[in-house]
């Protein structure tokens, strides 16, 4: 009798809906909309089967507002935003989908303690993930027609307009092409950002069960489907959480104070002190930000507000604070921050390589194998020529068998790449101790496995076609002594697709230029020696360019490079140690006319060994973060 009455209640909420939503569908289809194309509904249907693999539902609730802003106010009727406000429903239970309100006064009027509040006059569109079974006949027929993506196993987004009316019933309507745009926009933009949300653990009173989360403000290029884009192909999306976070700006930045950051930016207030800290450390020799000086770690100061950058003395302290560091100091205590967020707890072995030899020595793999590159020990011998004594033991360096992944495949029940969110996952699945430091050098190549597996879609789809993807790989430099732990990313395809690496740069030794290597069955590696933008012509067109650590506000060179990734279409990753880094190399990549697809993240197989900056205590890893760009 309870599974009955289970199964009846659960047809009933099937069909007639259930809190916090506004219940069940209006029997509103897209076909109907005015001038509207069927590839229009199909790219409304894959942003939102996209959006739905990310599962914002998992933590976020209507009480978790975000703004919303897409393009400038004058690309709207009416010069304004259309819904700069929005809500998710359905992650406490109930209707799955989200809301999206005229205004945020609107949306905190609607949002109850445990349903939508039904205010006269307002008018919200929503966006509700129905399952096949209760849809209204017209969209059934228009999925089967158009044979539209599906989202999860059996939801598909209906979208209508709402409005409540001062006698309490609800109207109902199709959306306007013009709104269907703007939620479109929203769509690609939320499934990449909501991810990059920070709990704020002191944010929210004690006895509250609402997780509450850090300010946040990101913005994200989203492009515009062909029938959508009326001239201009791609859209500056940005969303905020709370509603109203905006960017700071300054008048005037220098290279050393430029801002665009996920993170929460706060800048100090004029009457806050800035204290000189005594740093106390391990003995190595720092630089102070201001006059550049060598200082012995044991001397130096630094900023008591963010901690982050290194002084010789209060004069050079009281100087810089004056000069730039003020504009910079409540974004770099924002990152100082998230270290322990950044740090990789989960392993065994030190941590911190503040002298690369010393920890090299104490886990006993100092000047052997493949380490020799994480000291400068050898720095006197070219990339890609170290001296090769024997076989995968001595590459990497006299590990114990069970502390290095062996030459051999994983044993995976299905035939095909096998996708990894971090570390954890791939030490589990190699069975590797949590005490092995291969991590430190694994990370280039997961790294490379992850952009070409997960966050580069075209190069997935054609790796589980079985087919092969060409990446090019620019500047590699110690990545030319690790060609075994590249085995690695051939392995990881579990049997489908193949890999092409082409590394490309200046350290490329001359007499490996136009060489072909095999690294196991599935990949292969062609080293190029020359600049990008002059050999690429020669090269195979890529599915991907990466370049990792890549340094982007350091080398004058890459401005070819980036001219040239431009006018090629393709989509290209970078990563780089720091997150202020990456700031750096957003603008960049903006400047050179570049659009930023992947919002700066931190990168799931950056190295779990923090470096330290001559200058700065800023977190630092390689690979430590991660952006795309891409330009159509």
């Amino acid at each position: 009798m309870d599974l009955h009455l289970k199964n009846l209640f659960d047809r009933f909420q099937e069909q007639f809906g259930t809190g916090p939503g506004l219940g069940p569908g209006s029997g509103t289809c897209l076909m109907n909309v005015e001038g509207i194309a069927p590839n229009i509904i199909k790219s409304m249907f894959r942003a939102a089967a996209a959006l739905y693999r990310t599962d914002p539902w998992k933590r976020l609730c209507p009480a978790h507002l975000f703004g919303v802003r897409v393009g400038k106010d004058t690309d709207w009727s009416g010069k304004k935003q259309l819904f700069p406000c929005v809500q998710f429903i359905g992650g406490d239970g109930g209707d799955i989908g989200f809301q999206m309100f005229r205004s945020q006064n609107d949306a905190k009027r609607m949002t109850g303690s445990r349903e939508t509040i039904e205010v006269p006059n307002v008018e919200l569109l929503r966006v509700t993930f129905e399952r096949d079974s209760v849809m209204f006949p017209s969209n059934r027929k228009m999925i089967k027609t158009l044979s539209l993506e599906v989202s999860g196993n059996d939801r598909f987004p209906v979208v209508d307009v709402v409005r409540c009316t001062s006698s309490g019933t609800l109207k109902f309507r199709n959306a306007t092409l013009e709104e269907l745009k703007f939620v479109y926009a929203f769509m690609q933009a939320i499934a990449l950002v909501h991810p990059l949300l920070q709990a704020d653990k002191e944010g929210g009173p004690k006895w509250s069960r609402l997780m509450y989360y850090e300010p946040f403000i990101e913005t994200v290029d989203v492009q515009w489907p062909q029938e959508m884009s009326n001239g201009f192909d791609l859209v500056a999306v940005t969303i905020s959480h709370p509603p109203g976070q905006a960017y700071e700006e300054k008048a005037s930045l220098t290279a050393t104070s430029r801002s665009s950051t996920p993170t929460k930016y706060a800048e100090p207030s004029k009457e806050e002190t800035f204290l000189d800290v005594r740093v106390y450390s391990n003995g190595s020799i720092r630089q102070c930000a201001a006059c550049e000086k060598e200082i012995h770690s044991d001397q130096t100061l630094c900023c008591g507000r963010c901690h982050a950058v290194i002084y010789c003395s209060s004069v050079c302290q009281k100087q810089h604070l004056k000069e730039t560091h003020k504009i910079m100091c409540g974004l770099y205590k924002a990152m100082m921050e998230r270290e322990e967020e950044l740090a990789m707890n989960i392993f065994m072995f030190p941590s911190a390589a503040d002298h690369p030899c010393k920890w090299l020595e104490s886990l006993g793999i100092h000047q052997r194998g493949m380490w020799r590159r994480k000291c400068s020990c050898y720095s006197h011998c070219p990339f890609g020529l170290l001296p090769v004594k024997g076989g995968l033991w001595d590459s990497w360096g006299g590990l114990d068998d069970e502390e290095f992944p062996r030459d051999s495949s994983f044993h995976h029940h299905m035939s095909s790449p096998i996708l990894l969110s971090g570390w954890s996952e791939y030490y589990n699945l190699r069975s590797l101790p949590l005490s092995s430091p291969v991590a430190d050098i694994l990370s280039h190549p997961l790294t490379v496995y992850y952009i070409l597996a997960t966050l580069n879609i075209s190069s997935k789809n054609w790796l589980l076609k079985g087919k092969e993807v060409i990446v090019h790989y620019i500047g590699p430099e110690g990545e030319l002594d690790w060609m075994p732990a590249f085995a690695e990313v051939g392995h990881l395809l579990n049997g489908l697709g193949n890999i092409q690496i082409v590394m490309v740069g200046p350290e490329v030794p001359t007499n490996m230029s136009g060489t072909t290597s095999g690294i196991g069955s599935r990949v292969r590696v062609n080293l190029i020696r020359g600049v990008y933008q002059e050999e690429a012509t020669y090269l195979p067109s890529p599915h991907a360019i990466v370049a990792l650590n890549c340094g982007l506000e350091d080398y004058s060179n890459w401005g070819g490079a980036l001219n040239l990734i431009k006018s090629m279409g393709v989509p290209a990753f970078f990563t780089d140690q720091s997150e202020i880094s990456c700031n750096y190399a957003k603008q960049v990549l903006r400047s050179a006319g570049l659009h930023i697809t992947h919002p700066v993240t931190p990168n799931p197989f950056r190295s779990p060994v923090k470096h330290q900056g001559p200058s700065s205590n800023l977190p630092c890893y390689s690979n430590g973060f991660v952006l795309g760009v891409h330009h159509k």
